[in-house]
C-alpha cells in the first residue's frame, strides 16, 4: 500500500467509519476498531485497487453491516 493512500485510509476514512461502528452499533472506541479490522470490507477497503476509498464513510459502514448481517460484502450500485 503506498504512503499516500495509506495516509487517507488512517486519517479520514478508517476513523470516520470506526466511529459511525461505535455510534449505531453502541461499541467502545476499540470494540469497533476491532469490529472493522476483523472484517471482509477492511480488507478489501485496505487495497487501493478496489477503489473503495471513494466510498462515503456511510456506504462503507453500510457494507460493513450487511457483512456483519449476512456474511457477504455487497457493492453498491452506481
Amino acid at each position: 500500500m503506498d504512503e499516500k493512500f495509506n495516509s487517507i485510509l488512517s486519517i479520514v476514512l478508517i476513523p470516520q467509519i470506526v466511529t459511525l461502528i461505535g455510534e449505531k452499533e453502541r461499541l467502545n472506541d476499540l470494540s469497533a476498531m476491532n469490529a472493522f479490522y476483523q472484517s471482509k470490507v477492511y480488507d478489501l477497503l485496505s487495497k487501493e485497487e478496489t477503489k473503495m476509498w471513494h466510498y462515503s464513510p456511510m456506504t462503507i459502514y453500510m457494507m460493513w453491516k450487511h457483512e456483519k448481517e449476512t456474511g457477504k460484502v455487497v457493492f453498491p450500485e452506481e
